[in-house]
């Protein structure tokens, strides 16, 4: 009986070890297919669209945008720009010179320009040919010396077999003489850049350059200055005189505006005398001229008077683009 109870927990106990061993399953990790932990992707940098800030008072010609700020009229705007206010509200197509509201944003350079200016700009640095072209141009011999299959000038799909493989690779050379003929196109690439057009373009400065150097400058007017030129306190001349004085223009040039729409200046006109230069007179009692006038240099264009101001007197002013200058570096020497 001993012996039957022993034999029975042997034969229990190999059972159980049986069992236990078939339950155990090896655990594999398939996170990665290397087996180590995966690398979690960089993160992605985030994109801030930048919007540039609108640029104040002191704005020239080269500036092509300006958002209106409060105080400002079309032409105050004009004034510092360098413009004519019908430049800019034909530009803008707005039908009321007088109406412009905060937040806008004007033009300040014709869209017709800027085109052709970008259009001059961008020739000869992006070319564009058809597809067909490309294949067959520039580098022809060293697409069919890299790949001949993709130099044929028409695919044809095959199943990958090592039958088709090798009739594909045993001879180039039907390809490369369908991509032969297609050299002598790439003759017309070497004439085709013409520098011309850009190279003629820096001769506009040099023309508004010697323009400017052409301007024969003068006194607009006699008296005892006043007050002189300051960036911060004053943007041009004071000159004292006497209610009814003549003012007459500094150079020969185009009236630009004529008016009072620009708080502080009184009774006001500007005179254009090139691409860059102009002219301002304020203050006066009254106005002898038009705009789109054309003046010469000593003509009478007003009179001396004390609008918007305290004291009968001439403010005057040159400004390049739109930005004031001192006057006295222009002006001829005055006798004392």
């Amino acid at each position: 009986m001993r012996l039957r109870a022993l034999a029975g927990v042997v034969a229990l106990a190999i059972v159980l070890a049986g069992c236990a061993s078939r339950g155990s399953a090896p655990v594999i990790d398939r996170t990665s297919p290397t087996g180590r932990p995966s690398t979690p992707p960089a993160p992605v940098a985030a994109v801030t669209a930048v919007t540039p800030t609108p640029s104040g008072r002191g704005l020239d010609a080269r500036a092509e945008f300006y958002t209106v700020r409060r105080g400002d009229t079309l032409y105050s705007i004009a004034l510092d720009s360098g413009h004519s206010y019908r430049e800019i509200a034909e530009w803008n197509n707005l039908p009321n010179p007088n109406l412009i509201r905060e937040g806008q944003v004007l033009r300040l350079t014709s869209p017709q320009g800027v085109a052709q200016a970008r259009g001059v700009e961008g020739r000869g640095t992006v070319e564009s040919r058809p597809l067909e072209r490309e294949s067959q141009g520039r580098d022809a011999g060293a697409a069919v010396a890299r790949d001949p299959i993709k130099s044929e000038p028409r695919a044809v799909k095959l199943p990958y077999t090592e039958e088709n493989l090798a009739l594909l690779s045993r001879d180039p050379k039907p390809a490369a003489a369908a991509v032969q003929p297609a050299t002598p196109p790439a003759k017309p690439a070497a004439t085709e850049p013409k520098p011309a057009a850009a190279e003629s373009k820096p001769s506009a400065p040099q023309e508004g350059a010697e323009e400017d150097e052409k301007i024969d400058w003068g006194w607009p007017t006699a008296g005892r200055l006043l007050a002189g030129f300051s960036e911060n306190t004053n943007k041009g001349l004071d000159i004292g005189g006497k209610a009814g004085q003549p003012v007459n223009a500094s150079a020969s040039g185009t009236v630009l505006y004529v008016g009072s729409g620009i708080r502080g200046y009184g009774k006001l006109i500007v005179v254009r005398h090139s691409r860059t230069y102009s002219t301002v007179y304020a203050h006066n009692s009254e106005i002898l001229v038009k705009e789109s006038q054309r003046v010469v240099k000593g003509q009478k264009i007003a009179e001396m008077g004390n609008s918007d101001t305290d004291q009968v007197k001439l403010h005057f002013e040159i400004r390049l683009l739109g930005k004031p200058t001192d006057p006295a570096k222009f002006l001829p020497e005055r006798a004392p």
